[in-house]
């Protein structure tokens, strides 16, 4: 039986384009990839092809089970939180949960002041990049317009 067309399909809390294809949809949640998509699409043996509006709520539902479980047979290197600093385990977090471990651990280098919590706490580079020339967007500005007038000033009046 012909399922008809969604055009709008809700994944993990997400709602997604029908029109796009399943791997492109797939990718757009949060904390999947391409290759995830790709792998989860293949492992269930789904058409990369279909759309994702002209697939069955059996096969949604089938994708978020495999996304939520935490059997999920991915290898370390698709898992986004491998060696947890909280469980130890290989993990993967998907959508509010990935957003709240980043924060959580921008939270802890800050709380630590190493030099990466250090850096985010300025609103710095912290990867080794220059700073001289780029990176001026933001909080850091070059030399205002004000600031070079002053200085014309102490400048007219000291001759």
């Amino acid at each position: 039986m012909e399922s008809e067309f969604k055009f709008i399909v809700r994944i993990l809390g997400k709602d997604l384009n029908g029109s796009l294809k399943l791997v492109q949809g797939l990718s757009k949640i949060r904390g999947i990839g391409p290759n995830l998509a790709r792998y989860v699409i293949n492992s269930l043996n789904i058409d990369n092809n279909i759309r994702i509006g002209a697939i069955s709520d059996t096969q949604i539902e089938q994708i978020e089970e495999v996304l939520k479980s935490e059997s999920l047979q991915l290898p370390a290197f698709l898992r986004n939180r491998q060696k947890d600093m909280v469980s130890g385990k290989d993990i993967h977090l998907t959508g509010a949960d990935l957003d709240f471990s980043l924060k959580t651990d921008l939270d802890r280098e800050r709380a630590l002041q190493s030099w990466r919590g250090v850096r985010h706490s300025l609103g710095l580079k912290l990867r080794g990049q220059r700073t001289r020339c780029t990176g001026r967007s933001g909080k850091t500005m070059g030399v205002s317009k004000a600031a070079i007038k002053q200085a014309a000033k102490a400048k007219a009046k000291g001759n």
